[in-house]
């Protein structure tokens, strides 16, 4: 990246964020902090109002903006490259947003960009497979994000598909986090006195009350998954499976708490590391006979249980 290039990339950093500090300008852009210095006071001298702080770091002034953003081709195919996800992997609200976010991104590109962009859309599509419908079709994504960021506490009625009942909750999210298909909101719940996971998609109805709680007294959602994982009781599985089976569970097994695996002669032993036992053993039940449990002993009594239990189906 030319200097030129740099100098606007720091700008336009500078404008993305409330305070931005030196290291994290070196870091970006793998300069040295004399380096930093010396754009820094380049972009002032230039008459862009920066205003630097002793131990803080940099802002621009409110009410300076950059003239609207050039993006390169790459740039705008990564955009749509994150707009066909959104169409798979986020709520109806979110793709809305993300639509009109990406037709204005768009009245920016330059003719030959745009031509790119729309020719590259015709030929991408992101496959999700069947998945089951959403309980509730209406979702809250947006309502969430901003109670978040307004640390402020939210009513919810859930549906326990588990009991097949409704309870309301008053929840203080910490975070939302996407795994199993779906997302789900992290928090305290104050019926409970605990944290709790909620499925968005299970969430009847929300609101979003004027009182707002002390996000100091809670981890941060990132913490809070560290946490879970150190806590859960994750145990050890080596198995062997033959070679010629192996090759066809490429992807499969990373769904298990796939760890290594090693090859020996005609078998590949492939060691999970998994707090659900059971889980993993009736995945591997479907190799039959190509798969052998080398320890340990308690996960070859679980996988004798299993075997027995459709052998008593079909004897």
């Amino acid at each position: 990246m030319n200097r030129l290039d740099r100098l606007h990339a720091i700008l336009t950093h500078l404008q993305s964020k409330k305070k931005v500090t030196a290291e994290e300008i070196a870091d970006r852009f793998s300069i040295s902090l004399r380096t930093v210095y010396r754009d820094v006071k380049t972009l002032e001298q230039s008459g862009i109002p920066i205003i630097g702080e002793s131990g803080i770091g940099y802002s621009v002034m409110e009410g300076y903006r950059l003239p609207p953003v050039m993006f390169t081709r790459e740039e705008a195919g990564a955009l749509m490259m994150g707009a066909k996800l959104a169409e798979q992997f986020a709520d109806n609200s979110v793709k809305k947003h993300y639509e009109s976010a990406l037709f204005k991104i768009k009245a920016v590109l330059r003719l030959p960009d745009k031509e790119f962009v729309d020719s590259l859309t015709s030929q991408i599509s992101i496959y999700r497979g069947r998945m089951p419908l959403d309980e509730f079709p209406q979702q809250y994504l947006p309502q969430l994000q901003k109670a978040l960021v307004d640390k402020k506490v939210i009513h919810i009625e859930y549906y326990s598909s588990y009991k097949e009942e409704f309870t309301s909750r008053e929840v203080e999210p910490i975070g939302l986090c996407y795994y199993a298909s779906s997302w789900h909101v992290v928090g305290w719940c104050r019926m409970r006195n605990d944290y709790r996971d909620f499925r968005i998609s299970r969430i009847k109805k929300l609101i979003e009350k004027e009182e707002t709680f002390d996000a100091s007294r809670h981890p941060s959602i990132q913490d809070y998954i560290n946490q879970i994982r150190s806590e859960s009781e994750l145990q050890e599985i080596a198995v062997n499976i033959k070679k010629e089976v192996a090759k066809y569970i490429p992807e499969q097994k990373y769904l298990y708490g796939f760890v290594s695996e090693t090859k020996c002669g005609d078998m590949v032993q492939m060691k999970f590391l998994t707090g659900y036992p059971e889980y993993l053993g009736r995945w591997l039940l479907m190799y039959t006979d190509s798969v052998t449990v080398e320890s340990p002993d308690t996960f070859k009594k679980l996988m004798c249980t299993l075997t027995g239990e459709l052998k008593n189906i079909y004897p």
